[in-house]
This record gives structure tokens, C-alpha cells and sequence, in this order.
């Protein structure tokens, strides 16, 4: 169902983009300057990108063949973790090599149909985030209120669905978006104060009136967020008033500690979209809209991977038969 939903939606983009009148999208120029406003850290700057997306492919994509390899992690909670870590990849990689491309050299420019291509894929797995991160809350919620009906409740059926259901509606959301930034007017040469084609920074440089374009990104925002935060802060307090109910202090560390890692990932994104919308819009707070936006788009897909594996001995356990497996085939 999420495969046929985005295979979909990329030829619904494709389609547009090739209706876009020729003088819209071969006159008009979009510069990224990024951070170009600090010179004597391009270098540096590059190299610690390189580094996080290098361990962020790495580890999104090695998470997903050791969750493929190990029977023992073919459970509901890693299947979800699974496409939590494919979409990381993807989003990362819908913007960091620009990223590093536009810190290793002088031309910072991207095209119409390039920068547009990059907000859909971007928005689109952001999104997908969002709502895997809530889908993930209600099964750590299934496991701890009602163990014994968890592999009965948690079926493969409704997994599927609830995958292809955050998949789905997070194309809904990124396609209406892209409509609207396809109707907006640009003339010449314009520059972007972001690293990225980001949606308030496109509205900002168009020479269209914003109102319709803030409307949209307000209702589906606080719809999203406000969705989302619902179920996973519903799903938390009955996990907390059950633990608390539990008579071994043994038990309530094993049920807290299966759900340390997914409430690190929920704090950390969910607080940096929050405090992202919550910035007023000024000029001195363009240099805090880039930071936080380096921090969901860079860092976070580098952080997912190694939060659930460093607190997780069976995915460490699999990490170590791999190595030494590697080691010895290496040997011989």
C-alpha cells in the first residue's frame, strides 16, 4: 500500500512539474546561502555533515538488514522501527547532499523543478516521521497495558495499516503543499535563507500573496501535531499508570526501559518542530529556524539508529555476530 501510494504520488509531482509554464521554471533561479555567511567554517562545516550522513546511512540502512536477518527482532515494534529507519534515510537524503554539495562549492544555485522535488520528498517523509513516532507509541501502549493480547492485537494486518495509513496521509499533506507552492509567482534570481527548499522560505522569496500558503501550513501543521501528540501522550500516561501498578520493581524498569528509547526520539523531534513553529517571524531569527531545522533534517536521522541500538541487547548482540562473522570470512 505505501509503495503504490508514493509510486503515485511521484508521477502526480512529475506530471505537474511538466505543466509548469516554461518561463516559470527555466527563468527563475533559486541561491540556497545556507551558511555562507560564515566562510572560515565551509570546511569544517562539511566534514561534520559528511560524518552524520555518513552514519546516518550506515545506521538507518544497517538497522534495517539486522531487523530483515534476526528472527527474534520480526516482532510489531521492530517492523515499525524498520520503516522508521528507511524513512530517516530517505528525508536525510532528500537534503543533506545538497547540503554538503553547496558547502563544497561557490555555486549555490538550485533549480525550480529541483527545489520543488526537494520540498515534496522531504515534506513528505517528515511527515511519515511524525506519525510512525505515534503509531510506535500505541504499540509500546498495546505491549504494556495488555501483554497477553499483544500478538493478537498487533497483527500483521493492522501494522500494515497503520504503516501504509502514515504513509498515505503524510503524501496527502506534502502533495497539498506542493500544489500550492506550484500556483506561487517568482521572477529572476532569489535568494533563500535556509540550506534547504524549507516551505515558509519558498513563500517568503514569491512575489504571491502568503496568506493562503501560511493558512495551509497552519491547519495541517497543528492538525499533525496536535493528532499525533494526542495519541502519544494518551498511550503514555496509561503505560505510566500501569507500570506504576506493577508490585516488582523489577517489572516496572523492564516496561520502562522498552520505552526509554522511543520517548528519547518523541522528545527530541517533536521538541524541535514545536520550538521550529513556535520562532516569530523576524530577521534575527533566521540563524534559529536554520539551526532547528539542521536538527530534524541532519541529526535526527543520525540519532534514531543509535538510540534504539545502543539501549537494545538483541540488535547489539546481532551487531557483534555480524562483525565477528565479517572478521572471520575476512581471516580466511
Amino acid at each position: 500500500m505505501s509503495r503504490i501510494g508514493f509510486v503515485t504520488s511521484l508521477s502526480w509531482l512529475s506530471n505537474c512539474v511538466r505543466r509548469i509554464p516554461e518561463n516559470q521554471s527555466s527563468e527563475v533561479t533559486f541561491i540556497l546561502l545556507g551558511f555562507s555567511e560564515y566562510p572560515d567554517l565551509q570546511v569544517p562545516l562539511f566534514l561534520i555533515f559528511l560524518i552524520i550522513y555518513t552514519i546516518t546511512v550506515v545506521g538507518n540502512l544497517g538497522m534495517i538488514v539486522i531487523i530483515r536477518m534476526n528472527p527474534k527482532l520480526h516482532t510489531p515494534m521492530y517492523f515499525f522501527l524498520s520503516h522508521l529507519s528507511f524513512v530517516d534515510f530517505c528525508y536525510s537524503t532528500a537534503v543533506t547532499p545538497k547540503l554538503l554539495e553547496n558547502l563544497f562549492v561557490k555555486d549555490r544555485t538550485i533549480s525550480f523543478t529541483g527545489c520543488i522535488m526537494q520540498f515534496s520528498f522531504a515534506c513528505t517523509f517528515v511527515e511519515t516521521e511524525t506519525f510512525m513516532l505515534a503509531v510506535m507509541a500505541y504499540d509500546r501502549f498495546v505491549a504494556v497495558c495488555n501483554p497477553l493480547l499483544y500478538t493478537v492485537t498487533m497483527s500483521q494486518k493492522l501494522c500494515s495499516l497503520l504503516v501504509g495509513a502514515s504513509y498515505f496521509w503524510s503524501t496527502v499533506c506534502s502533495l497539498t503543499c506542493t500544489s500550492y507552492l506550484l500556483t506561487l509567482t517568482f521572477s529572476g534570481t532569489n535568494f533563500m535563507n535556509n540550506f534547504f527548499c524549507e516551505y515558509a522560505t519558498i513563500i517568503a522569496i514569491s512575489r504571491s500573496d502568503p496568506y493562503l500558503g501560511q493558512m495551509i501550513a497552519f491547519v495541517l501543521t497543528t492538525l499533525n501535531e496536535i493528532g499525533t501528540l494526542v495519541i502519544i501522550l494518551t498511550s503514555y500516561v496509561f503505560i505510566f499508570v500501569t507500570v506504576m501498578k506493577m508490585p516488582s520493581r523489577g517489572g516496572r524498569y523492564k516496561a520502562f526501559s522498552t520505552c526509554a528509547s522511543h520517548l528519547t526520539s518523541i522528545t527530541i523531534f517533536h521538541g524541535t518542530i514545536l520550538f521550529l513553529y513556535g520562532v516569530p517571524n523576524s530577521t534575527n531569527s533566521w540563524l534559529l529556524v536554520k539551526v532547528a531545522s539542521l536538527l530534524y533534517t541532519v541529526v535526527i536521522p543520525m540519532l534514531n539508529p543509535l538510540i534504539y541500538s545502543l539501549r537494545n541487547k538483541v540488535v547489539k548482540e546481532t551487531i557483534r555476530k555480524l562483525i565477528h562473522t565479517k572478521l572471520l570470512c575476512y581471516k580466511l
